[in-house]
């Protein structure tokens, strides 16, 4: 039989969404309401050390929702559409988030039943931060195998309605603690100062088409689930052991009483992980496939919060692969943390914000606290 040969896969055309208009930090407790009517304590705190300005939510000044997460993600898929790539030429639909509308049916359905366009195959990724490369990784797979000629892939985030405050009990807030180390913010009161909303898309096709492509070279994940327990969850409650319960195991009245359905983060793992298996990750994909820092212009890096490039970036250094800080790319600032949309946000605004020449190479790397996920695409300018 004769071998196939592989098809080399391009990113063709990115488009995003961004719902509503941007929210300052001053704002933001008066979208999503506050926790047993007192101001939070930790808020300019947590604030301060992130390093956000602005976000998104779709949510109205009130309080109440505007969009769907498929909503958003059909709007951000609408972008990719022209007189050249029609609603109906896309073949594979393939969509990450960690905060779908519904247990079931799955996100990407849902979205496709928000474009309305024709039959396609359709392929949700679930998880956290991970899930938008995921979905860009099932895509990829599936043009470079010519499966499909071409594929859309999606990353988004509707966090807002998981943060308004009825779905918070009372948090007890030590001031003295978060001022002398700022991890102890990263709870349940943190995350309520750091989540965006959001959706971005990729066209990706088995040809370079109009004015630039972005050639994926390669992608690389990495799990530490064999070694780590469970740092960042939801729908479930962290036993002592380190297990975690479902909800389904829980009455009714403790979804409530619990906070079953919040997000949570064990603040003691994120401290001790996520920033030396990010560099152990990176330096297995790099020498995996021979590529050194001189061969990275532009670095992605997907972080939740300012307080953690520093410590990156001193990893890196220390592990001999070096990223100079002129090659970092973030957008952290201004559109917040979109969790699994981030990295397709970022890649669009560096696309908009950036002369980028022909050769020059662009790495995304994105961790997930989840229980210690990483993944990684290299990307050419062509």
């Amino acid at each position: 039989m004769k071998e196939s040969k592989m098809n080399e896969v391009y990113i063709n055309k990115i488009a995003k969404f961004l719902p509503n208009e941007p929210i300052g930090n001053d704002q933001m407790e008066s979208y999503l309401g506050k926790i047993n009517d007192r101001e939070s304590k930790a808020r300019r705190i947590v604030l301060r050390n992130n390093g956000i300005t602005t976000r998104y939510y779709a949510l109205s000044s009130d309080g109440r929702p505007t969009h769907t997460n498929a909503q958003l993600t059909a709007e951000a898929v609408r972008g990719l559409f022209d007189e050249r790539f029609k609603s109906t030429d896309m073949e594979l639909l393939s969509c990450g988030t960690s905060s779908p509308d519904f247990l079931m049916p799955s996100h990407a359905v849902m979205v496709h039943g928000e474009l309305g366009n024709r039959n396609v195959e359709v392929n949700s990724a679930a998880g956290n931060c991970c899930a938008g490369m995921n979905a860009l990784k099932y895509g990829y797979l599936s043009v470079k195998s010519g499966n499909t000629k071409n594929a859309v892939c999606t990353g988004s985030e509707r966090m807002s309605s998981w943060m308004v405050a009825d779905h918070f009990s009372k948090e007890v807030e030590n001031l003295k603690q978060l001022e002398e180390q700022p991890i102890l913010a990263f709870n349940k009161d943190f995350l309520r100062w750091m989540l965006s909303d959001g959706a971005g898309a990729f066209l990706l096709e088995n040809s370079p088409q109009g004015d630039f492509s972005l050639r994926i070279e390669w992608m690389e994940g990495y799990s530490y689930a064999h070694e780590l327990d469970v740092c960042m969850y939801a729908g479930a409650d962290k036993m002592p052991d380190g297990s975690l319960r479902s909800f389904s195991d829980y009455s009714s009245e403790e979804w409530l009483s619990e906070s079953i359905f919040a997000v949570k983060q064990d603040t003691k793992m994120l401290d001790k992980f996520i920033l030396v298996k990010g560099v152990d990750s990176m330096k297995q994909a790099m020498e995996k496939n021979g590529v050194t820092p001189d061969d990275i212009d532009y670095l992605l890096p997907h972080v939740s919060s300012h307080y953690f490039v520093d410590g990156l970036y001193n990893g890196f250094a220390e592990a001999g692969i070096e990223i100079s800080r002129n090659k970092w790319f973030t957008n952290l600032k201004d559109v917040g943390n979109v969790g699994a949309g981030s990295v397709y946000l970022m890649l669009e605004e560096l696309l908009h914000t950036k002369e980028l020449k022909k050769g020059q190479h662009i790495l995304l790397c994105v961790p997930e606290s989840a229980r210690f996920t990483y993944a990684y695409a290299y990307l050419t300018v062509c």
